[in-house]
């Protein structure tokens, strides 16, 4: 049975974990569903280029199924996408009074299904990011349904690999946002958190991360095991180490 990664940030942006996992996937010849709600593909496209991947030439072969959800929104707000293609857009629930996510699933479901010609290592579904879906309108219980589904095909089924991102903020009044984070943090094989420094700014140290195996999904009574460290991105790889060991303090 494959994985369930969860992503969450707090005060800063865990976006850089998105494109450590996308590059780790395609470079390890995983067949993988990516979707792209937050950003376009050119911005994609660029940060992988600086972690030595070609998304273009991902998809010309058919590794990478790019689902770029800025463009699917005004393609439906304006009645482009389906005079185009004749098909339901993954978004589809935007132009309906429903709000399950049914179209998006079966997307997912299409795009990672293998063919007998496929010789990939495994299908991984990556979504960035997950609380964009609330932003539309989708309801928290389609939201958890559609992640549901997801880990039922993916994970069970197909036996691969999916790695959501969901931002989170202290204080926030984004309850359903909160909600969702929560929710998933429960069923999660893997949570990687991604915290801002309480004391601000430092150009030395720009987070920590606290690192959460989920133990006590598999051993009944077992506490999870949770790991601590600081990190600096820099611009071709992130450089992580113990709390108080930054150059800055040695």
């Amino acid at each position: 049975q494959g994985k369930f990664t969860l992503l969450r940030d707090t005060r800063t942006d865990g976006s850089f974990l998105v494109h450590h996992f996308l590059s780790f996937y395609l470079r390890a010849g995983c067949k993988v569903c990516f979707v792209a709600l937050l950003q376009s593909f050119s911005h994609y496209s660029i940060v992988a280029q600086k972690l030595g991947v070609n998304l273009t030439a991902a998809k010309e072969r058919g590794q990478l199924v790019f689902l770029e959800g800025l463009k699917s929104c005004l393609d439906l707000w304006f009645g482009e996408e389906e005079e185009q293609s004749g098909e339901l857009s993954p978004l589809q629930f935007l132009s309906e009074s429903t709000s399950h996510l049914k179209a998006l699933f079966d997307f997912v479901q299409t795009s990672l299904t293998p063919a007998d010609s496929d010789t990939w290592q495994g299908p991984v579904l990556l979504v960035d990011d997950l609380s964009v879906l609330l932003s539309l309108g989708a309801t928290p219980v389609a939201v958890l349904d559609f992640i549901h589904y997801c880990r039922v095909t993916v994970c069970s089924q197909l036996k691969g690999n999916i790695v959501v991102l969901v931002h989170s903020e202290q204080d926030s009044e984004d309850e359903e946002n909160q909600l969702v984070g929560n929710s998933l943090s429960h069923h999660s094989d893997l949570i990687l958190w991604v915290e801002g420094l309480a004391t601000g700014f430092c150009k030395d140290v720009h987070g920590q991360i606290k690192i959460i195996k989920r133990v006590s999904l598999e051993l009944r009574g077992e506490q999870d095991r949770v790991q601590i460290y600081q990190y600096k991105i820099q611009d071709k790889n992130i450089t992580f180490f113990a709390p108080g060991l930054s150059a800055a303090v040695l």
